[in-house]
């Protein structure tokens, strides 16, 4: 296993929403025995509302900073020493402290799924506010590839099903000595 990634057991999924980070990030932690997290799950719990409540109670702005303040008590535990595989937001990789949290305190890795696969994943659902307008949704696809390219490393997930993706990431050099 890479040092850093011995040093700071924390392994973060990045990428836009609906490319794959949660359900690939569930079967990376069973396949690893880590521990499994979604940062939006946590936001949802510590604030006892959900993402779509927050955006249209509280702002954008106010969901970003539960979202530092989620990513910041993962950070510690994986500081500890206690292994997890980090299911980040679609927009957490782009504000600079996230970026950094992750980057510092592990390993990222961008699943990148072609918009033409994420549209139809997240056509019938309510729960993305970012997702409501089409035009929009486009445009922070394109805006977002910039920051997810900084990402430590990339995965074309567009003709694997979660269980290739989870070798492709296994198959990545972080994991010999």
């Amino acid at each position: 296993m890479i040092l850093k990634l011995k040093q700071t057991p924390g392994i973060y999924l990045v990428g836009f929403m609906g490319s794959g980070k949660s359900t690939v990030g569930s079967a990376l932690a069973d396949e690893l025995g880590w521990s499994f997290f979604d940062l939006d799950q946590e936001i949802e719990k510590a604030a006892g509302a959900t993402v779509a409540e927050i955006f249209d109670q509280r702002g954008e702005a106010e969901f970003r900073a539960l979202e530092t303040e989620a990513l910041k008590k993962r950070v510690s535990n994986v500081r500890t020493g206690r292994p997890q595989v980090i299911a980040l937001g679609g927009g957490a990789f782009t504000i600079e402290e996230n970026f950094a949290l992750a980057t510092n305190h592990g390993v990222t890795i961008w699943l990148d799924a072609p918009l033409e696969v994420i549209q139809p994943r997240i056509a019938a659902e309510t729960h993305r506010p970012l997702a409501r307008d089409p035009q929009r949704f486009r445009e922070l696809y394109d805006i977002r590839r910039d920051s997810y390219a900084r990402a430590d490393y990339r995965i074309e997930t567009a003709d694997q099903s979660p269980a290739g993706v989870v070798a492709s990431i296994l198959a990545l050099p972080l994991y010999r000595p």
